[in-house]
Protein backbone atom coordinates (compact mmCIF):
# COMPACT_ATOMS: atom_id res chain seq x y z
CA UNK A 1 0.00 0.00 0.00
CA UNK A 2 1.20 3.74 -0.74
CA UNK A 3 2.20 6.05 1.77
CA UNK A 4 0.43 8.47 2.96
CA UNK A 5 3.33 10.86 1.31
CA UNK A 6 3.05 8.96 -2.16
CA UNK A 7 -0.88 9.63 -2.08
CA UNK A 8 -0.24 13.58 -1.62
CA UNK A 9 2.06 13.80 -4.20
CA UNK A 10 0.24 11.14 -6.35
CA UNK A 11 -2.76 14.65 -6.64
CA UNK A 12 -0.06 16.78 -6.02
CA UNK A 13 3.15 16.19 -8.13
CA UNK A 14 6.00 18.12 -7.46
CA UNK A 15 7.28 20.32 -7.53
CA UNK A 16 4.67 21.86 -5.34
CA UNK A 17 3.22 25.12 -6.03
CA UNK A 18 4.53 27.87 -4.66
CA UNK A 19 1.84 28.60 -1.35
CA UNK A 20 0.41 24.75 -1.22
CA UNK A 21 1.29 24.07 2.11
CA UNK A 22 0.54 26.86 3.81
CA UNK A 23 -3.08 26.49 2.09
CA UNK A 24 -3.65 23.07 3.11
CA UNK A 25 -2.20 24.04 6.88
CA UNK A 26 -4.95 27.18 6.57
CA UNK A 27 -7.68 24.98 5.42
CA UNK A 28 -7.08 22.00 7.97
CA UNK A 29 -6.18 24.22 10.83
CA UNK A 30 -2.66 22.65 11.51
CA UNK A 31 0.65 24.08 11.24
CA UNK A 32 2.36 24.49 7.98
CA UNK A 33 5.37 22.12 9.82
CA UNK A 34 2.36 19.43 10.01
CA UNK A 35 1.64 19.42 6.55
CA UNK A 36 5.65 19.35 5.64
CA UNK A 37 5.54 16.31 7.82
CA UNK A 38 1.99 14.53 5.42
CA UNK A 39 3.83 15.35 2.19
CA UNK A 40 7.90 14.23 3.73
CA UNK A 41 7.99 12.45 6.25
CA UNK A 42 6.70 8.86 6.58
CA UNK A 43 8.56 8.04 9.31
CA UNK A 44 6.96 10.46 11.77
CA UNK A 45 2.88 10.64 9.75
CA UNK A 46 1.57 7.57 8.00
CA UNK A 47 -1.85 8.14 7.84
CA UNK A 48 -4.11 11.67 8.30
CA UNK A 49 -7.67 12.01 9.96
CA UNK A 50 -10.35 11.73 7.52
CA UNK A 51 -11.49 15.11 8.28
CA UNK A 52 -8.42 17.08 6.87
CA UNK A 53 -8.77 14.50 3.75
CA UNK A 54 -12.24 15.52 3.27
CA UNK A 55 -11.49 19.17 3.81
CA UNK A 56 -8.08 18.76 1.30
CA UNK A 57 -10.51 17.21 -1.13
CA UNK A 58 -13.38 19.63 -1.11
CA UNK A 59 -11.65 22.56 -0.74
CA UNK A 60 -9.37 22.25 -4.58
CA UNK A 61 -12.40 20.00 -5.87
CA UNK A 62 -11.02 16.86 -6.08
CA UNK A 63 -12.65 13.10 -7.13
CA UNK A 64 -10.90 11.73 -4.54
CA UNK A 65 -11.87 9.23 -1.83
CA UNK A 66 -10.90 10.88 1.99
CA UNK A 67 -10.78 6.97 2.69
CA UNK A 68 -8.61 6.24 0.23
CA UNK A 69 -6.38 9.72 1.05
CA UNK A 70 -6.03 9.43 4.70
CA UNK A 71 -5.61 5.88 5.30
CA UNK A 72 -5.61 4.27 1.65
CA UNK A 73 -8.57 2.39 2.43
CA UNK A 74 -10.27 1.26 -1.01
CA UNK A 75 -10.48 2.82 -4.26
CA UNK A 76 -9.01 6.61 -5.23
CA UNK A 77 -11.61 7.48 -7.43
CA UNK A 78 -14.67 8.82 -5.12
CA UNK A 79 -17.49 6.64 -5.48
CA UNK A 80 -20.15 7.60 -8.36
CA UNK A 81 -22.76 9.81 -7.42
CA UNK A 82 -20.96 10.88 -4.27
CA UNK A 83 -19.87 14.66 -4.31
CA UNK A 84 -18.24 16.03 -1.51
CA UNK A 85 -18.60 19.58 -1.38
CA UNK A 86 -22.46 18.88 -1.61
CA UNK A 87 -23.16 16.27 0.76
CA UNK A 88 -24.34 17.92 4.27
CA UNK A 89 -23.10 15.58 6.47
CA UNK A 90 -19.47 15.46 7.01
CA UNK A 91 -18.01 12.82 7.49
CA UNK A 92 -14.22 12.21 9.99
CA UNK A 93 -12.93 9.08 11.81
CA UNK A 94 -13.27 5.70 10.24
CA UNK A 95 -16.73 6.75 8.13
CA UNK A 96 -16.82 6.12 4.53
CA UNK A 97 -18.40 7.64 2.26
CA UNK A 98 -22.17 6.16 1.61
CA UNK A 99 -25.27 7.45 0.94
CA UNK A 100 -26.96 4.17 0.38
CA UNK A 101 -26.59 3.94 4.08
CA UNK A 102 -29.33 5.18 6.24
CA UNK A 103 -30.48 4.33 9.81
CA UNK A 104 -32.11 6.26 13.02
CA UNK A 105 -30.73 7.66 15.45
CA UNK A 106 -32.01 9.49 18.32
CA UNK A 107 -32.02 13.39 19.49
CA UNK A 108 -30.66 13.34 22.98
CA UNK A 109 -30.19 16.25 25.10
CA UNK A 110 -26.82 17.25 26.55
CA UNK A 111 -27.25 15.86 30.02
CA UNK A 112 -28.19 12.46 28.27
CA UNK A 113 -25.19 12.47 26.64
CA UNK A 114 -23.33 13.13 29.60
CA UNK A 115 -24.62 9.96 31.14
CA UNK A 116 -21.75 8.61 28.87
CA UNK A 117 -19.03 10.07 31.65
CA UNK A 118 -20.58 7.87 34.00
CA UNK A 119 -21.60 4.18 32.08
CA UNK A 120 -21.12 3.83 28.37
CA UNK A 121 -24.79 2.69 27.98
CA UNK A 122 -27.32 3.86 25.37
CA UNK A 123 -29.60 6.60 26.03
CA UNK A 124 -33.20 5.59 27.41
CA UNK A 125 -35.36 6.07 23.97
CA UNK A 126 -38.31 6.84 25.83
CA UNK A 127 -36.58 10.06 26.72
CA UNK A 128 -35.56 10.46 23.29
CA UNK A 129 -36.93 13.83 21.56
CA UNK A 130 -36.73 12.25 18.08
CA UNK A 131 -35.81 10.13 15.62
CA UNK A 132 -33.62 11.43 12.94
CA UNK A 133 -32.12 9.89 9.76
CA UNK A 134 -28.31 9.44 9.48
CA UNK A 135 -27.22 8.56 5.83
CA UNK A 136 -23.44 7.63 7.05
CA UNK A 137 -22.79 4.41 8.50
CA UNK A 138 -22.42 4.57 12.12
CA UNK A 139 -22.75 2.47 15.46
CA UNK A 140 -25.90 1.44 16.96
CA UNK A 141 -25.06 3.73 19.90
CA UNK A 142 -24.73 7.01 17.59
CA UNK A 143 -26.77 9.77 18.69
CA UNK A 144 -27.79 13.10 17.58
CA UNK A 145 -27.09 16.73 19.51
CA UNK A 146 -28.27 20.20 18.88
CA UNK A 147 -25.59 22.88 19.40
CA UNK A 148 -25.59 25.04 22.12
CA UNK A 149 -23.51 28.94 22.21
CA UNK A 150 -21.57 29.94 19.45
CA UNK A 151 -17.89 28.78 20.41
CA UNK A 152 -18.53 26.46 17.33
CA UNK A 153 -19.34 29.34 15.17
CA UNK A 154 -16.20 29.64 12.60
CA UNK A 155 -15.53 33.00 11.20
CA UNK A 156 -17.27 34.29 8.12
CA UNK A 157 -16.16 32.41 5.11
CA UNK A 158 -15.44 29.33 6.84
CA UNK A 159 -17.62 26.57 5.51
CA UNK A 160 -17.06 24.38 8.04
CA UNK A 161 -19.09 26.15 11.43
CA UNK A 162 -21.48 24.76 13.39
CA UNK A 163 -23.71 27.50 14.38
CA UNK A 164 -26.42 27.15 17.25
CA UNK A 165 -29.17 25.29 16.84
CA UNK A 166 -27.71 22.72 14.57
CA UNK A 167 -27.44 19.19 14.73
CA UNK A 168 -24.32 17.05 15.30
CA UNK A 169 -24.20 12.92 14.53
CA UNK A 170 -21.98 11.27 17.73
CA UNK A 171 -20.53 8.20 16.99
CA UNK A 172 -19.62 6.97 20.35
CA UNK A 173 -17.95 3.61 19.48
CA UNK A 174 -14.90 6.62 17.85
CA UNK A 175 -12.87 7.48 21.20
CA UNK A 176 -9.36 7.70 19.10
CA UNK A 177 -9.59 11.04 17.11
CA UNK A 178 -6.83 12.41 15.25
CA UNK A 179 -5.52 15.98 15.45
CA UNK A 180 -8.54 18.41 13.64
CA UNK A 181 -11.22 15.68 14.31
CA UNK A 182 -14.61 17.27 15.76
CA UNK A 183 -15.36 15.44 18.95
CA UNK A 184 -17.97 15.61 21.76
CA UNK A 185 -16.27 15.09 25.53
CA UNK A 186 -16.36 15.38 29.34
CA UNK A 187 -14.55 17.32 31.42
CA UNK A 188 -13.13 15.29 33.98
CA UNK A 189 -13.58 17.86 36.63
CA UNK A 190 -17.11 18.88 35.96
CA UNK A 191 -18.79 16.09 33.98
CA UNK A 192 -19.73 19.40 31.41
CA UNK A 193 -20.24 17.81 28.30
CA UNK A 194 -18.51 20.14 25.34
CA UNK A 195 -18.12 19.98 21.84
CA UNK A 196 -15.08 20.95 20.15
CA UNK A 197 -11.97 20.32 17.73
CA UNK A 198 -9.98 17.60 19.30
CA UNK A 199 -6.24 18.88 18.85
CA UNK A 200 -3.03 16.79 19.66
CA UNK A 201 -0.12 18.17 18.49
CA UNK A 202 3.41 17.14 20.49
CA UNK A 203 2.15 15.37 22.87
CA UNK A 204 -0.50 17.81 23.98
CA UNK A 205 -4.19 17.50 23.99
CA UNK A 206 -6.43 20.56 24.16
CA UNK A 207 -10.28 21.02 22.65
CA UNK A 208 -10.35 23.74 20.40
CA UNK A 209 -13.42 25.97 19.68
CA UNK A 210 -13.94 27.68 16.15
CA UNK A 211 -14.99 30.70 17.44
CA UNK A 212 -11.64 32.87 17.92
CA UNK A 213 -13.61 34.91 20.76
CA UNK A 214 -13.46 31.79 22.98
CA UNK A 215 -10.69 30.39 24.83
CA UNK A 216 -8.90 27.03 24.23
CA UNK A 217 -9.76 24.25 26.96
CA UNK A 218 -6.97 22.72 28.40
CA UNK A 219 -8.04 20.44 31.08
CA UNK A 220 -8.42 16.71 31.36
CA UNK A 221 -11.19 15.54 29.32
CA UNK A 222 -12.90 11.79 28.47
CA UNK A 223 -13.50 12.01 24.92
CA UNK A 224 -17.27 10.84 24.24
CA UNK A 225 -17.45 10.49 20.44
CA UNK A 226 -16.55 11.48 16.80
CA UNK A 227 -18.65 13.88 15.63
CA UNK A 228 -19.77 12.25 11.79
CA UNK A 229 -21.75 14.80 10.41
CA UNK A 230 -23.85 18.01 10.73
CA UNK A 231 -27.36 19.14 9.41
CA UNK A 232 -28.71 22.17 9.76
CA UNK A 233 -32.32 21.71 11.11
CA UNK A 234 -35.09 23.53 9.40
Amino acid sequence: MKTVQERLHEIFPPPLKRGLMARIAEICEVSRPTVSAWFNSPEKVSTISRTNAERICQHFGLKISPAWLAEGIGGKELPQGVEISAVTFLHSGNVEPGPDVKGKVPLVSWVQAGAWCEACTPVDVSEVERWLDCPVPHSKSTFVLRVRGDSMTAPTGNARTYPEGCLIFVDPERRAPVNGDRIVACLVGSNKVTFKVFKDEDGRRWLQPLNPSHEPIREPFKVLGTVIGKWEDG
